[in-house]
């Protein structure tokens, strides 16, 4: 990618948490935002309060839909589409920022071209939203000055998801939106520290601050502090280890807080590929079911029994002190992660975590000045942040972007792989809920969130329901071409018809046992958001 696309293969929200309190509008896509990222949805129901004004693109009726002053329920999987509507509407109607097109950015001419074929009609054929729809939200996002893109996994969990961030960014630098307070392209982060693990490198083709592994420059520096010869080759993706793995070419595996035999799509296919390695080593905090079928179980310390930093969503880095000492034998990530090394022959002699961040702090241009000295002063430091005169940045690109001119990357819309036909006749898409996170390791151990949510679901619409025979709470097997599992159906106009919803927390209805394992050419993710399906009532 290029440009401000560039950022978002950190998955690097361009602006801050803060400047949602100051937005005048939220154009929302593919984000649960209450759901996933509670205190930032939060933030954007009070500003809505305020005054500002919400464009909701989401199949579902989420919590936010009420305070939408426009709800998109477009077709699943064709974000591009509908972004590519809403632009061809900015600029034949000359409503994108021309100052900013012609000094910031390049490849206008390309974006126009592609953008010219999506009139709100074509795009009402394709995505189910009425023209008039398309045009009114192009309309609010381009002439409102502090407008904000916000996404999350409903954007990049697709084969397309690369094109959706694409669309996203050419959007934004269209209508100018970037660059300013309270603006930009906001991918809202999974997981707590997810953002500052990409940043220190668990990427397959890059080292810490997203420098190349295919760099000479780079491998050089890297090769000179650590004192090895380094390898030019870009690694593997989860989904390629999986491959590797079942072809017998990959033979032993460490996974660190990571549970993909409840994450990961077509679990069959993930748990084929685990038993036929030669060696697994699973460190975690809870013995979950990729820990269960592991060789070793390495017993790894909870935030609260180690220091540390986090890096969160808006490229904050934090200093968290532990409350109490590990329990029992677990230890540190860092300090089993040096053990193992000294063990296989390469001495990591670390006297602590400020040593770590030191060398961070030598090798990481973009955390230079993030210290642990600094850090013990203030809330947080957002990179880049390059020295330690620097205050850290709130917001990106404000004067140019990292490579100069911010390039337009046109995309043209490419249907699901996987669409209902008459045997599998409903459209599956995943997600989160409020109660409970990820692969429930953590939550499901805590009562009171499982007495809220204790059992899997599956949301239908009224429609569908009453055309299979299905009741509220009644026992569903749902079907894909890969598996089935038994929940209990939620009957509800949450989901349009012929689309039925449902959760990855519980492992006795393990909801990946169905998603189709096809993956974005360019990310490798999984298209976790739509696969075909048949339900059935059970006895």
């Amino acid at each position: 990618m290029a440009g401000l696309a560039a950022t978002f293969g950190s998955g690097a929200m361009t602006n801050s948490i803060p400047d949602f309190d100051e937005a005048k509008l939220f154009f929302v896509i593919g984000s649960n935002t209450t759901a996933q990222h509670p205190l930032i949805g939060s933030r954007i129901i009070k500003a809505v309060q305020k005054g500002a004004r919400l464009i909701l693109a989401d199949p579902r009726q989420i919590q936010l839909a009420p305070f939408a002053a426009i709800h998109l329920r477009h077709n699943i999987g064709t974000d591009v589409a509908l972004l590519n509507g809403i632009m061809n509407v900015i600029i034949s109607e000359g409503l994108y920022d021309k100052g900013f097109v012609e000094e910031r950015t390049e490849g206008f001419g390309a974006l126009r071209s592609v953008v010219e074929k999506y009139t709100p009609k074509v795009v009402e054929a394709i995505s189910g939203i009425d023209a008039g729809q398309i045009e009114e939200a192009a309309r609010m996002y381009a002439t409102t000055k502090k407008a904000m893109i916000v996404y999350a996994m409903g954007i990049t969990q697709h084969a397309t998801g690369t094109d959706n961030v694409k669309s996203c960014a050419n959007l934004a630098m269209l209508t100018g939106h970037v660059g300013k307070p309270s603006t930009g392209v906001n991918p809202l982060r999974g997981q707590n520290n997810v953002q500052g693990a990409c940043d220190m490198g668990a990427l397959p083709n890059v080292f810490s601050g997203y420098q190349k592994v295919t760099d000479a420059n780079v491998r050089e520096k890297f090769e000179d502090a650590w004192g090895v010869d380094l390898d030019d080759k870009v690694g593997m993706t989860m989904i390629d280890m999986m491959e590797a793995a079942q072809k017998g070419e990959l033979k032993a595996l460490y996974v660190m807080g990571e549970n993909p035999m409840m994450s990961d799509p077509d679990t069959t296919h993930v748990e084929i590929a685990l038993s036929n390695l030669d060696f697994l080593v699973v460190q975690d905090i809870f013995l979950s079911e990729t820990a269960r079928m592991a060789d070793v179980v390495l017993p790894a310390a909870s935030f609260a029994e180690k220091d540390g930093t986090y890096t969160n969503t808006e490229r904050r880095v934090q200093l968290s002190k532990k409350a109490i000492n590990p329990l029992g034998s677990a230890r540190a990530d860092w300090e089993i992660i040096c053990e193992v090394s000294r063990l296989a022959g390469y001495p990591m002699n670390y006297a602590c975590q400020s040593e770590i961040m030191h060398e961070i702090n030598m090798l990481t241009p973009s955390y230079g000045g993030i210290t642990y000295t600094r850090l013990e002063e203030r809330p947080g430091l957002q990179w880049p942040c390059p020295d330690e005169e620097h205050p850290g940045t709130p917001y990106l690109h404000k004067d140019k972007f990292a490579k100069g001119l911010g390039t337009f990357m046109p995309c043209e819309f490419k249907p699901l792989i996987e669409v209902p036909d008459d045997e599998y006749d409903l459209l599956l898409t995943t997600g989160r809920i409020y109660h409970h996170y990820h692969t429930g390791t953590m939550t499901r151990r805590i009562s009171i969130l499982e007495r809220e949510a204790p059992k899997p679901f599956i949301e239908i619409n009224p429609l569908d329901a009453k055309r299979i025979g299905i009741r509220q709470n009644d026992l569903i097997e749902v079907t894909s071409r890969r598996g089935s599992i038994k929940a209990m159906a939620e009957v509800t106009p949450r989901v349009p018809p012929k689309v039925v919803f449902g959760t990855f927390h519980f492992h006795e209805a393990s909801i990946n046992l169905l998603t189709n394992p096809v993956y974005d050419p360019v990310a490798k993710i999984p298209e976790y958001k739509g696969c075909a399906v048949k339900i059935r009532r059970c006895a």
